[in-house]
Order: structure tokens, then C-alpha cells, then sequence
């Protein structure tokens, strides 16, 4: 059973200008989304948050020898923003922003909710995909 991390999701809304949440496993996987997100939409959005991250690892070594490892990716786009941090063990807290949010807010509060969440925000990796049950 998965506890219910909605409050994850409602503190990191608190910031003026925040959209919309959602936490994903590192295989793509919706944990949480806040709730003016419909689920088809966080559902897509998660498998696409989880393959940014995979991306930025692969290129963190372009920032120097010993400095490659990601802590957060930031994408702007002509309508806002996409925050994504690295949650706990396996996950990832994505926010969606408005072009005027307050960026380091946004920022400051989804290390903050993530670093108190670590064990929370965990997701063991999937081991068995069922394929051969």
C-alpha cells in the first residue's frame, strides 16, 4: 500500500505561480499527482519526467570531471516551467510553473519537501515486470 504523499504535493503548490505536481519512479511511474492534474495527463507527464532525468545523468560528466552529478533539471518553455528534483531513492518531484514564478522559492521549496521526505518519496525498483508469471 502506497501512503498518501498528497500533502507533498499541496506544499509544493503553495509557491505563487506553481501549476501543477507530480512524483514519479525512475521507470516512469505515477506515485502522486496533485489534483488539478488529470491522471492521463500526470500519467504521461511522469513517464516523460522520468526520461528527462535519465537524459540529463547521461550528460552530467559535460559539466567537468567530478562535478556530473545531476541535482535538478529546469526547462523553460513560452508558457512557464518544469522543475525536477530528485526526491528520494528512485523518485522524482516534478513541478509545473507560470513564466513569473518566483524561481528560487520554487526552487527552495522542493529540496526542502524533498530532503524531508527521503524515505517517503522512495521507490524500490520494479523487479519483476509480471511478463513471466
Amino acid at each position: 500500500m502506497n501512503p498518501d504523499l498528497s500533502w507533498v504535493m499541496d506544499d509544493v503548490l503553495e509557491v505563487r505561480g506553481a501549476r501543477h505536481a507530480i512524483l514519479v519512479s525512475a521507470d516512469g511511474l505515477l506515485m502522486q499527482r496533485s489534483r488539478e492534474i488529470l491522471r492521463d495527463d500526470a500519467e504521461r507527464n511522469a513517464a516523460a519526467m522520468s526520461s528527462i532525468q535519465s537524459l540529463c545523468r547521461s550528460v552530467a560528466p559535460f559539466v567537468g570531471a567530478g562535478k556530473g552529478v545531476w541535482k535538478q533539471t529546469l526547462i523553460e518553455f513560452d508558457g512557464g516551467w518544469i522543475f525536477l528534483i530528485a526526491g528520494g531513492s528512485g523518485s522524482y518531484l516534478a513541478v509545473s510553473a507560470a513564466l513569473d514564478v518566483d524561481m528560487e522559492a520554487m526552487s527552495m521549496r522542493m529540496q526542502k519537501t524533498a530532503s524531508a521526505m527521503k524515505s517517503g518519496l522512495s521507490a524500490t525498483p520494479r523487479l519483476n515486470s509480471g511478463a513471466d508469471a
